[in-house]
């Protein structure tokens, strides 16, 4: 494989990264009880959000991980996070920043995924692929640490469709000999503004129907039939 004639600038992985621990401190504030956190867990939560999409993006790719070739990758992430820990109460209070912080993050490492890929000659489809497999791969990882459902396999507010127009539409723009980092800032603009408004307007995919749901619930009891 040839060497890419773009890379991902490193104050841009950075931000990101730092983006993605404050979301992970975002993330951990909620939990109360039995299931809260110490620093230490809030320090790895944030360092799946914020560097588990970059891993798995350059293992897709088939590169040594960017993200364990600089020293700065672990303490951005580790230090965003107990940032964010310490603001949380701040940060609680406004919504509309955590919705927009999240939509960010998604943007950014979808963008930063589909760019390294096409600038390493993977073609298009798949480098879609890896754009949105590097948006929501912190959020897997993280909910598979912690032993909670996968958010991105249940309904909700549009999460990894919103990644994937946007990195459709960067995929398309470089099509159009468009630069490749005028595509992904407008890729990043695409996700967060779908994110955001699926969010505010409560806008999901269909969810999906068992084509025999009735005969199952009957054999089962565990769904409930309203009769006609």
């Amino acid at each position: 494989m040839t060497e890419p004639l773009f890379t991902i600038p490193l104050w841009a992985d950075l931000l990101g990264v730092g983006l993605g621990g404050i979301q992970g401190a975002m993330f951990a504030s909620g939990f109360q009880g039995q299931r809260r956190l110490d620093w230490l867990g809030v320090a790895i939560i944030g360092i799946m959000i914020g560097m588990g999409g970059g891993l798995i993006r350059d293992l897709l790719i088939g590169q040594p991980p960017a993200t364990l070739q600089n020293d700065w990758y672990l303490i951005t992430a580790a230090g965003a996070a107990l940032s964010g820990m310490l603001l949380a109460g701040v940060f609680n209070r406004i919504n509309t920043l955590i919705v927009v912080l999240d939509a960010a993050v998604i943007g950014m490492f979808g963008a930063f995924g589909v760019s390294k890929a096409i600038a390493f000659g993977i073609p298009p489809v798949p480098a879609v692929f890896i754009g949105v497999c590097a948006a929501v791969g912190g959020g897997v990882l993280r909910d598979v640490l912690m032993g909670l459902p996968v958010a991105i396999m249940h309904v909700g507010s549009l999460y990894a469709v919103a990644a994937g127009a946007g990195c459709t539409a960067i995929v398309v723009l470089h099509a159009f000999d468009v630069s490749i980092t005028f595509a992904a800032v407008l890729g990043i603009v695409v996700t967060a503004v779908i994110r955001v408004l699926a969010v505010v307007f409560d806008v999901s995919l269909p969810e999906q129907r068992r084509l025999y749901r009735r005969k199952v619930a009957t054999e089962t009891g565990m769904i409930p039939i309203i009769k006609p």
